[in-house]
């Protein structure tokens, strides 16, 4: 996973880099996983790992401290970090070749708001997610922007799936012309809740 993240961009200059952002990424993954609710917990998390655990995460000699994964996080690029570990979920959670007359598979398109989140605003961080039916991975992500909403947000959140043999599922809110035209341009099916002020 740490090579996977490795191709995330990394927002810090190059001078002074003490460790790669595949594994400061990873870190963070495995210590969520682990239970750390905090960044803090977090590189309380890799002082406390075992060797092995280090090894396979690519520190040599030192763990990385609070400031620098708190100056990471708050610096990245959401967006790239989403498309590289949904990337990584959607090789594993799917069947690489999609032949005619195989069954369609289901992907769901929704938003939610991340509980416990706050944007500089003070709202609720409020996301757009495509899931897969069959095993509930979430294999694309998109943040909704301030004083939007999640129409502007559907293309972008689709354009690395491949869409062949897929049905695209998705509440009223995105039943719209443009999405079912970018859904059919990607050769895949749509169904959409249509409401009586739909024409």
């Amino acid at each position: 996973m740490a090579q996977v993240l490795d191709e995330v961009p990394d927002p810090r200059r190059v001078r002074g880099r003490r460790y790669r952002i595949g594994s400061l990424l990873a870190l963070c993954l495995v210590a969520v996983l682990g239970g750390a609710k905090s960044v803090t917990a977090t590189a309380r998390f890799a002082t406390d790992s075992s060797p092995e655990l280090r090894e396979c995460l690519r520190f040599t000699s030192t763990t990385p401290n609070t400031t620098t994964l708190g100056r990471l996080l708050a610096r990245l690029d959401g967006n790239a970090l989403d498309d590289a570990i949904g990337a990584w979920l959607g090789r594993y959670a799917t069947d690489p070749v999609h032949e005619p007359g195989d069954p369609l598979r289901g992907l769901a398109v929704d938003g939610k708001a991340v509980r416990g989140s706050r944007t500089n605003t003070g709202k609720a961080v409020h996301l757009l997610a495509a899931t897969l039916h069959t095993s509930q991975t979430v294999i694309s992500q998109r943040q909704i922007q301030t004083k939007s909403n999640e129409i502007p947000a559907f293309a972008p959140l689709l354009e690395r799936i491949d869409l062949r043999g897929v049905v695209v599922t998705a509440d009223a809110l995105h039943t719209q012309r443009a999405h079912a035209s970018r859904v059919i341009a990607a050769q895949g099916h749509y169904l959409l809740v249509v409401k009586g002020n739909q024409k």
